[in-house]
């Protein structure tokens, strides 16, 4: 009577292990045909795609380099940590933001954000305070 128990679980975990092997191969059928049809697409949208684009200059692909930046860089690079600043504290982050406008003003202490990074310090202040 074991024996007989033995066989049938062999033969399940043998019908089983097919079972999982027929899934496997049409799932892999399946992956095939789906690459085949995107390698398809591309393949016909991509001719398409090469004559719409003309080619590009190597000059406008290289960047030139500067040896100091300009002052349009450094009003971007103040407005950008303002407005981090802002954002932190908006994020309820008020250490980080304060360490934000702290470094602002480190960098610019003349520039024309130093009263309002001022005025937004104090009130962070305020708002870690009452934590």
């Amino acid at each position: 009577m074991q024996q007989i128990a033995w066989l049938m679980l062999m033969a399940i975990v043998a019908a089983l292990a097919y079972w999982g092997w027929r899934l496997r191969r049409g799932w892999l059928e399946r992956q095939r045909a789906a690459e085949a049809r995107a390698a398809s697409f591309i393949a016909q949208a991509a001719p398409a795609a090469v004559k719409a684009l003309p080619p590009a200059p190597v000059a406008a692909l290289v960047t030139p380099v500067t040896s100091a930046p300009g002052k349009d860089a450094a009003l971007t690079a103040q407005r950008l940590l303002f407005e981090a600043a802002g954002m932190a504290g908006e994020a309820g982050e008020p250490a980080l933001s304060i360490q934000l406008y702290a470094r602002l003003l480190a960098r610019y202490p003349q520039t024309a954000l130093a009263g309002q990074a001022r005025a937004a310090v104090e009130s962070q202040k305020k708002r870690l305070a009452k934590r």
